[in-house]
């Protein structure tokens, strides 16, 4: 489990695809202390858990492998992932540990497309879209993870929605990247989607 407080920006360094390129394994460089990286571990990566398989330090600095399967790699934005992408780094949540954000699983439920960017001073609002059946689950001012960053609904219409990104998550995660046509994970509010559920079988 995570919060989506992301709290590191990752770098891959290597990529290798493996089992006729149903499997990806990446090298990811990060400032995390490789002593407390265990193998087994989980690591979010722009929103995907990832099980660690490896880590290490070279050059001063401390890589760890994953291995990215052909659902990740067909559901999630991994697909386009190479050397030199930068990614949003998460460490699995303790037990005691402050909850800053909201209960993110994840599990990434499918993609999101930036319709357009809207310079702020200081700020940038995001105006995305995404499939009739996960966009059910998004209302204003609930919860959406997005490259695995926690962030509240601003407003909904139909399959689009907005989203407001403060100074201190653009500058602390690769959201200041977004274009319009990126696509970024999108995983939804686990409770919006077990109301879903409940009223469904009512």
């Amino acid at each position: 489990m995570f919060t989506g407080i992301v709290t590191d920006i990752g770098e891959i360094e290597k990529l290798t695809p493996v089992a006729q390129g149903q499997l990806h394994r990446l090298r990811i460089l990060c400032s995390f202390d490789q002593s407390t990286i265990a193998d087994g571990a989980s690591i979010a990566s722009n929103g995907v858990c990832m099980t660690v398989v490896g880590s290490g330090v070279a050059g001063g600095r401390t890589w760890y492998e994953v291995d990215a399967g052909a659902e990740t790699l067909g559901l999630t934005t991994a697909k386009h992932w190479g050397v030199g992408t930068r990614l949003n780094l998460e460490r699995a949540l303790k037990i005691g540990d402050e909850l800053g954000g909201h209960i993110v699983t994840g599990h990434v439920d499918g993609i999101a497309t930036i319709e357009s960017r809207e310079e702020l001073p200081d700020m940038a609002r995001f105006t995305l879209s995404t499939s009739r059946e996960l966009a059910r689950f998004i209302a204003a001012k609930g919860s959406v993870t997005l490259d695995g960053t926690s962030l509240t609904v601003n407003t909904v219409d139909d399959t689009r929605f907005s989203v407001l990104i403060i100074p201190h998550t653009l500058s602390a995660t690769i959201l200041s990247g977004w274009q319009q046509g990126s696509e970024v994970n999108l995983e939804v509010d686990l409770m919006a989607r077990y109301a879903a559920r409940l009223s469904e079988m009512k």
